[in-house]
């Protein structure tokens, strides 16, 4: 079973590279973030003659999260995190798909630091935390993937120097990550590729994706009953240098069985 992560960046202006991407890859399940479009005009006729279900959590212009499945329709469990009934952004929604329970995330930038918007994406962390504690112990494999705006290590970006007062590599988010882990959960692209230099995301700008000037902010977090059957894990790191595609590559783990 492959599982991926995407942040699209626009889920419409960005459909043929998407499309390109599923049919070439053939993931069975994807989670996309930054659909960046309200629920009414998520493309589900162009999703669904590409093979896929979907259930999604739009929003205009921001945001927006979706969860695909390849040959049938997603079961969803989840919309939103619990914790903060004044939050109506769309970062999060949650399906079954075939056994595994999969959460799909777009976490908070967080810039500026320090500010309101920092102050937001540590307590979205913390909801989302307690989330995670909740599915860890499951008897079923769980696979929380997305966008997590996080790089948890110095490894995981290129000249670290550099982004030492940036909200994505700050020590409460590193820390924050860190803690889920420590419930118990598999970072399965650095569990399998233990230290490689490996980036998920390029900025548009200073020729990055050329140069290899990249971030590993995309990640795929596996419960223990997930973690056992990891075979895989990669980034598709070609995608990113398509025409009119995303500042970042998908993602993507296969599980046995």
């Amino acid at each position: 079973m492959k599982i991926a992560t995407y942040n699209v960046n626009g889920v419409n202006g960005r459909l043929p590279v998407l499309l390109r991407w599923l049919a070439e890859a053939r993931p069975d399940v994807v989670c996309l973030q930054e659909l960046k479009a309200p629920q009414e005009k998520f493309p589900e006729g162009a999703i669904r003659d590409a093979g896929y279900g979907a259930v999604w959590h739009g929003q205009k212009s921001w945001n927006g999260v979706a969860i695909l499945a390849r040959g049938c329709d997603p079961v969803e469990t989840h919309r939103g995190l619990p914790g903060d009934p004044e939050d109506v952004q769309s970062r999060y929604i949650e399906a079954a798909v075939n056994g595994v329970l999969v959460g799909g995330l777009y976490l908070p930038n967080g810039n500026p630091k320090p500010g309101p918007k920092f102050d937001y994406k540590l307590r979205w962390m913390e909801r989302f935390a307690l989330r995670a504690a909740d599915l860890v112990g499951l008897g079923e494999p769980v696979v929380l993937a997305g966008d997590y705006n996080v790089m948890p290590t110095d490894l995981d970006v290129y000249k670290p120097e550099r982004w030492l007062d940036d909200a994505l590599f700050a020590p409460e988010a590193r820390a924050a990550y860190a803690r889920l882990l420590d419930q118990g959960w598999t970072d399965a692209l650095r569990h399998l590729h233990p230290g490689e230099t490996i980036y998920t995301f390029w900025d548009y700008f200073r020729n990055a994706h050329a140069r290899n000037a990249g971030l590993r902010i995309d990640h795929l977090l596996l419960n223990p009953p997930a973690a056992k059957r990891l075979k895989r894990a990669e980034v598709d790191r070609e995608v990113r240098g398509w025409e009119k595609t995303s500042d970042h590559a998908p993602v993507w783990v296969e599980l046995s069985g």
